[in-house]
């Protein structure tokens, strides 16, 4: 059975109406989420059944909200199924009790915010103008492409964070608090550990969209990624990363890419204890794909 999210005023923020239904737990909207740093968007805080404040919950930030809980909200009449996976996992005594804070994407700034940013401006003027030219013809965007990605972590980390923090009964500490996110999700989901190591304690990335844009042909993406992942490695040991990936669609552009990033961690003496890779062969780039094996990357960052 779905569960109708209710309006409620909280912290004065507005329950909104969004249709949003669950199969397990409760869902809260916060609409118009306001920054100093990007525009104001709709954040969701999906709570387990029997949540309480007697107890203290990890906490796993995901990317692109608006995809995570009900098709019949979504564009593509896909979700991710989260409250389904997070409600089961929920239920067992193996893994962190946790909840999941959704942060909506803000449709034509998702690229720009979710594009690493540090390695964007490593790269050329001349690269920079490829990569916004591919973009244009993609539709993806209207005017030169810019990353402000550094100001989407800053909302994520200093005002959205401890919203969270002192809203819900929550752990505060890095070892508790996780992201995570698919496609471009998945590069600012690696982006924001590697940036705030201290606050983030694992990530996970699906389909992690190593090309930046829809062509592998002589782009400089995915090398400059790597080249940034591998000057942050020290400082995300005692972290969790995990990545996956499928050969199909989109995720077609993958495998080479991701196995220079498994490589690398190996080369870097990352073991299973805090790296985990998957390969799905016949999967594809879809929420539907996504869902199939969301409870691999949260059993892995979550498992007790």
């Amino acid at each position: 059975m779905k569960y109708l999210v209710s309006l409620v005023l909280f912290s004065n923020f507005l329950i909104g109406n969004a249709q949003i239904t669950t199969t397990s737990g409760t869902v809260q909207v916060f609409e118009q989420f306001k920054s100093k740093w990007i525009e104001a968007r709709t954040v969701a805080v999906w709570l387990p059944d029997g949540y309480s404040t007697l107890q203290k919950y990890a906490v796993v930030y995901m990317h692109d909200g608006q995809m995570l809980f009900d098709p019949q909200q979504t564009w593509n009449g896909q979700s991710w199924d989260v409250d389904e996976t997070a409600g089961r996992l929920n239920a067992t005594d193996s893994l962190k009790k946790f909840i999941v804070v959704a942060i909506w994407n803000n449709g034509a700034q998702r690229h720009p915010e979710y594009f690493p940013q540090k390695p964007f401006e490593q790269l050329s003027k001349i690269q920079q103008d490829t990569i916004s030219e591919r973009l244009k013809k993609a539709g993806r965007i209207k005017v030169a492409f810019r990353s402000n990605s550094d100001l989407y972590l800053k909302f994520l980390v200093k005002e959205l964070k401890p919203f969270i923090d002192n809203n819900f009964s929550v752990k505060k500490d890095k070892d508790n608090t996780f992201i995570a996110g698919s496609s471009m999700g998945g590069l600012i989901s690696m982006y924001a550990m590697c940036e705030y190591p201290k606050v983030f304690g694992g990530a996970a990335c699906l389909s992690t969209h190593w090309t930046g844009t829809w062509s592998a042909a002589n782009n400089p993406v995915p090398e400059v990624l790597r080249i940034y992942l591998k000057s942050k490695l020290s400082k995300i040991k005692k972290n969790k990363i995990y990545f996956d990936y499928g050969d199909q669609t989109l995720d077609s552009l993958y495998p080479p890419f991701q196995k220079k990033v498994d490589q690398l961690l190996l080369e870097n003496g990352f073991t299973s204890a805090n790296w985990k890779t998957q390969f799905f062969p016949g999967k594809g780039h879809s929420e539907k794909a996504w869902a199939e094996r969301l409870e691999i990357p949260l059993v892995f960052l979550l498992g007790r």
